[in-house]
């Protein structure tokens, strides 16, 4: 039987697009596709955690970010994580999905859609949360440990839940 890989997820920090000073990678962390991930200065990205970075598009994480552990984070669509942002253990985030081709297609089987994920700036992601393709969190906004977030979130918003909603504004 013949199959084929990925890669082993195994990387040099001279792989990457960019990888700023002082950046941590702990044990376990697997990287996919370094030369269209750019890293800003000292981001931490934690135990076990995988950047699947894809052979177009790019992912971009900014300074002083933190990525907890058993992170699954995906760039196949594009993805921009601004600074200072931190994303708790197991947060999962999505840039691409299957389109649905009608019933005489499986899913597997159709095309893949590609669609960007922006995190701006000062942003916190709790734990196990997942975001999904196309999606936008505003400068400084709250998402809820476990919210599954589909649609946009303004800045200074904490949402929580499943779909992940609104539910106020941060304190001026």
């Amino acid at each position: 039987m013949t199959h084929r890989s990925h890669g082993t997820g195994v990387f040099r920090l001279q792989d990457f697009a960019a990888c700023g000073e002082q950046c941590v990678f702990e044990t376990g962390v697997l990287v996919f596709h370094p030369e269209n991930i750019h890293l800003g200065k000292n981001v931490y990205v934690g135990h076990q955690t995988i950047l699947k970075g894809y052979y177009k598009n790019t992912m971009s994480i900014g300074d002083e970010t933190w990525i907890g552990q058993q992170c699954f984070i995906h760039g196949a669509g594009g993805l921009t994580i601004g600074r200072r942002v931190g994303i708790g253990p197991g947060v999962r985030i999505i840039t691409s999905v299957h389109k649905d081709q009608g019933r005489d297609i499986p899913l597997l089987c159709s095309p893949i859609a590609f669609a960007p994920v922006t995190i701006e700036d000062d942003v916190d992601v709790g734990v196990g949360a997942i975001i999904l393709p196309g999606v936008t969190i505003g400068y400084g906004a709250q998402i809820g440990a476990g919210a599954v977030v589909v649609d946009d979130i303004p800045s200074y918003s904490i949402a929580i839940g499943v779909p992940a909603r609104v539910q106020r504004a941060r304190k001026q």
